[in-house]
């Protein structure tokens, strides 16, 4: 991923220097299996892991694995070759029973676990922040839009309480992806354990932290992996589903609520009255690579027999840049919701911009309460808000001068209260009892 949109934890997890660290984990806690096996003599295990801290595995030893793997183009060769040259001869025990994938797909779903941690924190905190803004907002009023059109009364807190329930479940879908990650196989060459016993692989899950894959082929199978791309995808959507809403109320029409705008911060080279919704655009773009990664991660799955490495540079791309993309998007959009300014004055200019139309089907039901047929009552309010529409006129004013109108002033003002449409506000915040208090 490029430097604008990384972050510090992830670019240091998938550094080459760190995942030849994580090759190294694989190989050590096999050793160590091997010598509980009886395999190897005892002491094997604390010797490698000595002469390894006395000479730790750096950017210079990475630099070496890549200058072999020139010559060889094999990376596990030239790993276990810069070992030997690093460690001397206990590195011989290093590999035994092992194939490269054992060592590779181990590795690679240790960091893919920790890099799903580090993004559902990133989500934890994006999903507090807006649960906040909600509950605080819970009872502003603003205007619900269908199709772009005003519609009805709500509150600015149930349009932000939508986003806090979709995120949640990103996370659901998140920890379950991580989970199914989390899986060692250390089952050797077409998933036989021919030359290395089950035991060994239990044994190894178990040091890393890992669960044992209960079958494999030589590779872990890829749904685990593209079900996580999925779950990316997904939460990118969610963030696009915010960033478009920021983006529209921050129209010059709309004007109710608007990223930020820091000091000394410029909107435009060209136009100094500028300030435009740059980040929540930049989010929207975000969420299309993040869909993006996705199709590649799906036809991964798909290898020919045991295996074969068609996955292979795919993987060396989409992972660390869906990952890495992800946390900073996170990070991003809380930076938006944190610093969102809202207009709630604008909001309530806004509800009553069509001059009453809102309160259309609230006028309906009164007027088929009183008696009517819902047809000719439809008709009545019809015609009436349709005139209103196109003269820009009172709604309430020409439905109290149309002679076919039945209902008194009292009944008209019950009709147009707007706390009428926000009565169980409170109700669906209820199930959400995490949020009490602004939690």
């Amino acid at each position: 991923m490029i430097d604008r949109y990384s972050t510090p934890e992830m670019t240091a997890l998938w550094g080459q220097t760190e995942t030849y660290r994580r090759w190294w984990q694989v190989e050590l806690a096999a050793v160590e299996a091997w010598e509980h096996l009886g395999e190897l003599p005892a002491g094997t295990h604390d010797q490698l892991d000595a002469a390894e801290k006395a000479q730790p595995l750096d950017d210079a030893f990475a630099e070496r694995v890549l200058a072999i793997e020139a010559e060889t183009k094999h990376d596990i060769v030239a790993f276990t070759r810069a070992l030997t040259e690093r460690l001397g001869a206990p590195a011989r025990h290093v590999h035994r029973g092992l194939t490269s994938t054992d060592v590779v797909d181990t590795a690679q779903n240790l960091a893919l676990r920790d890099a799903a941690q580090i993004i559902l924190d990133d989500l934890n905190a994006l999903t507090t922040t807006v649960g906040r803004m909600a509950y605080r907002h819970r009872h502003t009023p603003t205007i619900g839009r269908t199709h772009g059109v005003h519609a009805e009364p709500t509150t600015f807190g149930l349009k932000l309480l939508s986003f806090y329930a979709a995120l949640r479940r990103d996370a659901e879908r998140l920890e379950a992806a991580r989970r199914n990650l989390a899986v060692a196989m250390l089952s050797g060459s077409v998933g036989t354990y021919a030359h290395a016993p089950p035991e060994l692989e239990a044994r190894v899950a178990e040091r890393l932290g890992l669960d044992v894959d209960p079958v494999t082929n030589q590779t872990i199978a890829r749904d685990r992996h593209a079900e996580f791309l999925s779950a990316l995808a997904v939460l990118g959507t969610s963030l696009e589903r915010i960033a478009t809403e920021v983006r529209h109320l921050q129209r010059t029409e709309v004007r109710e609520a608007r990223e930020g705008f820091g000091k000394g911060q410029t909107g435009s080279s060209s136009m100094p009255h500028k300030k435009n919704p740059i980040a929540t655009e930049n989010l929207t773009g975000v969420a299309r690579l993040l869909r993006g990664y996705l199709t590649p991660a799906l036809e991964d799955v798909t290898l020919w027999h045991e295996r074969d490495i068609s996955h292979s540079s795919v993987e060396r791309v989409i992972l660390p840049d869906a990952t890495t993309l992800a946390s900073y998007a996170l990070r991003r959009m809380t930076g938006v919701m944190s610093n969102l300014v809202v207009d709630e004055d604008r909001m309530v200019s806004n509800l009553h911009a069509l001059h009453g139309l809102i309160f259309s089907q609230r006028v309906l039901h009164a007027l088929i309460d009183h008696g009517m047929m819902r047809e000719d009552a439809y008709a009545i309010v019809q015609r009436n808000a349709l005139e209103a529409w196109d003269r820009d006129a009172d709604f309430r004013g020409l439905l109290e001068a149309d002679p076919d109108m039945p209902l008194g002033r009292s009944e008209l003002d019950d009709a147009f209260r707007v706390d009428a449409y926000l009565t169980h506000v409170d109700a669906i915040f209820d199930r959400f009892p995490e949020l009490a208090g602004g939690a």
